[in-house]
């Protein structure tokens, strides 16, 4: 994606992994196996993309930003509302910024329900309801018959509501603002082997502006993914976006108003044996860059990253 993108240069790569365990031989630049290191060369560079696995993401994007770096955080920014300030804290004191990764705002579909949310085309939003309903089984969590690396573990993933559904937990809050007296029921029913947490919830709450909210959430689908959908009720409009991804205007019945054509969303991100969310990448490192040159406002800022990580802990609080 950084390739991709004219206005941005690949500088270094940095993994865990071997240079010829991770098939980088098409990338000609400098690999290094820690970060220390990275951040002890000589090497010159800007931006800092943390795309590590979730626990290590504030120690990740706090050593980049005791460097002078600006920082790049995959989603979720962290695994506690804590660890999120005190990025935040950093990124002030060193006067740096940091962009949190949901791709997800770029899909036409939801553009277009932020505008007309926005423009209280619905009128007073009554009801809103989220279905995430996945496939991740032992191909994801035991590939080739050993525990994946991360995937599954407490420590390090979290739980399915920041690994795969924190994206929707973005755009809820994005469209609607915060959310109080959340409450919520969580069961395992087919990982109890694989995970340390579940992967079904049913969870509820009210918006602070009025409403009320829920989503359904399961990783238990059997072989592929089912959906992930978005159901809006209003005062003067019933709005539902569903698809694979969030991809797809399924229904539009709005008062005086005609749902637009939208553009065709791009395809989800292809990891093998399994898909993960709708391909916008591309859009989120031309915002950076249009950012730090002082072109345009982030897309997703630090603090909006800071409120998904709060919800989905306070929704985990609740876990038996």
């Amino acid at each position: 994606m950084i390739i991709a993108n004219e206005e941005c240069e690949l500088i270094a790569l940095c993994d865990v992994e071997s240079y010829g365990a991770l098939s980088l031989n098409s990338y000609k630049v400098p690999f290094f196996t820690s970060l220390p290191d990275l951040l002890d060369s000589e090497l010159t560079f800007d931006v800092l993309n943390v795309c590590t696995p979730n626990g290590f993401h504030a120690e990740h994007a706090l050593a980049g930003l005791d460097a002078n770096k600006h920082v790049v955080i995959e989603k979720p920014m962290t695994l506690s509302k804590a660890s999120a300030i005190k990025i935040k804290e950093k990124a002030e004191l060193n006067n740096k910024q940091v962009f949190c990764v949901m791709q997800n705002r770029y899909s036409p579909p939801v553009a277009w329900l932020k505008s007309i949310v926005s423009e209280n085309k619905l009128g007073n939003i009554y009801l809103v309801q989220i279905d995430c309903y996945w496939n991740r089984d032992d191909r994801y969590y035991l590939p080739n018959g050993k525990k994946h690396a991360w995937h599954g573990d407490k420590k390090n993933d979290g739980g399915v509501l920041f690994t795969q559904f924190s994206h929707f937990i973005d755009l809820l809050y994005w469209l609607f603002g915060d959310v109080k007296n959340i409450q919520a029921r969580f069961k395992d029913f087919a990982h109890t082997h694989s995970t340390d947490f579940e992967d079904s919830g049913t969870v509820s709450f009210d918006f602070e502006k009025g409403g009320m909210g829920i989503i359904n959430y399961s990783t238990a689908v059997f072989d592929k993914n089912l959906e992930s959908s978005i159901k809006i009720l209003g005062s003067t409009g019933t709005v539902k976006i569903g698809g694979q991804y969030m991809n797809e205007l399924e229904y539009c019945n709005i008062d005086n108003y005609s749902a637009p054509t939208l553009e065709e969303a791009n395809p989800a991100n292809d990891y093998g044996s399994y898909k993960g969310s709708a391909n916008n990448h591309p859009f989120v490192f031309e915002n950076v860059v249009k950012v730090l040159k002082g072109k345009t406002k982030m897309t997703t800022n630090i603090d909006e990253g800071i409120k998904v990580v709060e919800i989905i802990e306070n929704i985990y609080k609740l876990r038996p």
